[in-house]
């Protein structure tokens, strides 16, 4: 059993004291403590456990000297040993190349140009694999069955585009095996390590290309309009067919097989009536697929396979009351890392042996956190103006009557992505200081369908920002909320929103906090990595073409709107951030300044779009607390 992937991972880390606010102080009953600011967003104990392909060895990532580093340790050995020496930056992540190479993955002060590293498990001969500056590397294979290669993506002969290349990991000699003739936004590989198919774009259309084997040129066998998809997960087991996720004459995202050779699908797999499907298991020594993921109000599994299926109901009650994701096997999937969690907890890992049915705890991860302490986090829904059904999540403090509250809105970035349920230690953090916090799956956000994400188009600071503005009222409505202590607060997209509110509803919001948010849609749609070049178009139809749609874009650009704000403001920006520019929030700054008004604003040199690093993270929400308190009047924590 092995959840599959074909780009490794990077851990994004979107990371955000001493006033009081005399009458509007909450009172807090003794059992419910005011937790330190830094227990909430210090780094993990230990995280990212994972096995090596023989089964002999665990790796995982835990603090030195305040950085992420790796760690292995050998089964029946009580030491482990660390592999890395980072210190001046958390490593984004990593994954076994072989039982004796591990490959990492990291970049320079937020850039997000990231090399790969490899290195042995001992420590030694520590190669970066992609010395290159300004380019940008990603894994498109692994090659599971080779100790020596692996098979990556480069923009280093164009920054827009990234080819394929089949690179050493002991070395990091590489040959070139497919160039991109700039369209290409994606490389998939068979079972067998080929690569044979490509996707394309030219802005609004998205194409399939695919060829039996190397030797053959790609022919395209599939083209859409971008709204339309089919997206090729992994090849059928005898490689001739494609799993693929396809909304292709439905709404709903389903899981389907796709035969390049009529270009049809072929075979409906599994289809949710209310939301996308989200993710696919498969045993790659059974070769068979084993269940399908999707998410409503938490994340659900529907089983192909009934041996799964019993491995996940006999852990189910071997560990009750949390959520369970298998994160890692063996090749011979006789050994599991299983990951336990829930709204109150980033919760453990576990070894299971799935010969000898035993299961052992083997970390926890934030074990400082007691769950007692910790909010419920409750799926909700309300209705929109126009009558559309939005869901999301409400973290109300305990240990205090619901009614009356300050909140904190709390929309998420994307905005193509959606907020789940889980532990969130932002979320946690803010209920601990006394704030309801709502988080809202706007129109726009994925998973609920094709005609729930199109909704969105053109809808930046109009029907979405109603949304956001329809969930305020609603809590209103319900009496939890005080109509004058509702802050809002959001990175990226979610940043925007904040800035939106306070200059489209300019008397709903008494305080807000903008984190690597946009603030001119022009200058931000200018300034994209040259990497979404092929996009662009894209882009244009889904927030607004700055010619075409210049009206509308200025209408809802908050920089243009700078004059109707009055609510005070704190803005956070990473220097080197590839996403969303410094510029975006030096312009809104500016413009406030311009009319006398000061502007709290924070910025951190050595971050990009968020903060990585732990110091810089207490720096942010110690002075976000501040913030808050003064004009909201939660408490301060010790």
């Amino acid at each position: 059993m092995k959840i599959n992937t074909f780009n490794y991972l990077f851990l994004a880390f979107v990371f955000f004291c001493l006033i009081s606010f005399g009458n509007l102080e909450i009172a807090y009953p003794e059992e419910i403590p005011l937790i330190p600011l830094r227990d909430f967003f210090r780094n993990p104990e230990k995280v990212g456990y994972s096995l090596s392909p023989n089964g002999e060895y665990f790796a995982y990532v835990a603090p030195w000297e305040n950085r992420l580093n790796i760690f292995v340790q050998k089964f029946g050995e009580t030491e482990a040993q660390r592999i890395t020496s980072v210190t001046d930056r958390d490593l984004a992540g990593y994954f076994w190349a072989s039982n004796d190479r591990i490959i990492y993955v990291r970049d320079q002060a937020g850039e997000e140009n990231y090399h790969l590293f490899a290195v042995n498990v001992d420590g030694s001969n520590l190669v970066d694999l992609t010395p290159f500056e300004g380019v940008r590397a990603g894994v498109i294979d692994d090659l599971k069955d080779s100790d020596q290669e692996m098979i990556i993506s480069l923009n280093k002969r164009d920054p827009r585009f990234f080819d394929a290349y089949r690179i050493n990991i002991e070395t990091g000699e590489m040959k070139l095996i497919a160039e991109n003739p700039g369209n290409v936004i994606g490389w998939l590989t068979d079972h067998n390590g080929l690569l044979r198919v490509a996707i394309t774009s030219d802005g609004l259309n998205t194409s399939i290309l695919y060829r039996e084997n190397e030797s053959q040129p790609f022919e395209n066998i599939l083209t859409t309009d971008f709204k339309e998809t089919l997206t090729p997960f992994f090849f059928t087991y005898d490689n001739k067919n494609l799993y693929a996720l396809s909304n292709l004459g439905r709404d709903k995202t389903a899981l389907v097989v796709f035969d390049p050779k009529t270009k049809k699908e072929n075979e409906l797999i599994y289809e949710n009536p209310n939301v996308d499907v989200n993710g696919v298991l498969a045993s790659d020594k059974r070769k068979k697929l084993t269940a399908v993921t999707y998410i409503t109000d938490k994340l659900h599994y529907h089983f192909f396979d009934e041996e799964t299926k019993a491995i996940f109901q006999d852990l189910t009650k071997k560990i009750p009351g949390y959520e369970l994701v298998a994160t890692s096997s063996n090749r011979d999937e006789n050994r599991f890392i299983i990951r336990s969690y829930s709204d109150k907890s980033l919760g453990a890992y576990y070894l299971y042996d799935y010969e000898k049915n035993e299961i052992m705890k083997i970390a926890e991860v934030n074990p400082w956190i007691q769950e007692k302490n910790m909010a419920d986090m409750k799926p909700i829904q309300y209705t929109a103006r126009d009558g559309l059904i939005i869901h999301g999540f409400l973290t109300l403090p305990r240990g205090i009557e619901p009614k009356n509250l300050p909140v904190i809105i709390n929309p998420h970035g994307g905005p193509w992505y959606r907020d789940s349920w889980g532990y969130n230690a932002e979320v946690q953090f803010l209920a601990n200081r006394g704030y309801a916090v709502l988080q809202m799956n706007f129109r726009g956000s994925t998973g609920y369908g094709r005609a729930f994400w199109e909704a969105g188009f053109k809808q930046w600071g109009k029907k979405m920002q109603d949304d956001i503005t329809d969930g305020v009222q609603w809590l209103i409505n319900q009496g939890i909320a005080d109509p004058k202590r509702i802050g809002i607060y959001g990175g990226s997209y979610g940043g925007y929103a904040t800035l939106a509110g306070i200059t489209l509803t300019p008397d709903l919001y008494a305080a807000a906090v903008d984190y690597v948010g946009i603030s001119n849609i022009f200058t931000f749609l200018e300034s994209i990595p040259p990497y979404w070049e092929p996009l662009r178009q894209q882009f244009y139809e889904m927030i607004g073409d700055p010619v075409k749609d210049r009206e509308l874009l200025e209408s809802v650009s908050p920089v243009f709107l700078f004059d109707r704000i009055k609510t005070p403001l704190f803005i956070a920006q990473g220097a080197n951030d590839p996403r969303v520019k410094k510029s975006e929030s030096d312009q809104i700054v500016a413009a406030l300044e311009k009319r006398g008004i000061s502007v709290q604003y924070m910025v951190k040199e050595n971050e990009g779009h968020g903060f990585a690093n732990e110091e810089n993270r207490f720096d942010f929400y110690r002075a976000m607390e501040e913030f808050l308190s003064v004009h909201l009047g939660g408490k301060i924590g010790p």
